[in-house]
């Protein structure tokens, strides 16, 4: 398997991971789908989301691939008054990644990361690779540790 961005920017931080993958499914992008294809705990594939606030912009949310984010927990998470989900066409622009491939980890930009705070009672993970089909599965610590991110209930 060719390392993914993902995947150098773990070993050079001295992140341990694993790594999966699974058979794309143009049809079915759906993390719940991935999981399955994977024979993966639903509650332990998480989804990376990227959200727009009114004032302190884009934001990024991870949660569990079968929870719908809760819109209002996240613009508070975040300081907001609202958030909404950036366009799918905008995310490759915003994000270096495409839809179905977007991981918390490597963004062109550091945006504000929340996790699902769920994620915590388990020891270990997984998010996207940064791109279709690979997945990397490391400590719900070392990933916020890395994105600086923050533990807060999201759904």
């Amino acid at each position: 398997m060719v390392k993914t961005n993902v995947m150098r920017l773990l070993d050079a931080a001295g992140i341990t991971y694993e790594t999966g993958t699974y058979e794309v499914d143009e049809h079915d992008l759906s993390g719940s789908h991935a999981a399955d294809l994977m024979g993966a705990d639903h509650d332990r594939m998480y989804k990376t989301l990227v959200l727009k606030g009114e004032k302190k912009g884009y934001m990024v949310c991870c949660i569990p691939v079968d929870e719908e984010l809760d819109l209002k927990k996240a613009a508070r998470a975040a300081g907001e008054k609202k958030v909404e989900m950036i366009h799918v066409k905008d995310m490759l622009g915003i994000t270096g990644y495409i839809r179905g491939g977007c991981s918390p980890i490597g963004m062109k930009k550091h945006f504000p990361t929340y996790i699902e705070e769920m994620a915590q009672v388990f020891d270990t993970i997984m998010v996207s690779a940064g791109q279709r089909g690979v997945q990397v599965t490391l400590s719900p610590q070392d990933l916020r540790d890395y994105v600086e991110g923050t533990f807060v209930s999201l759904v």
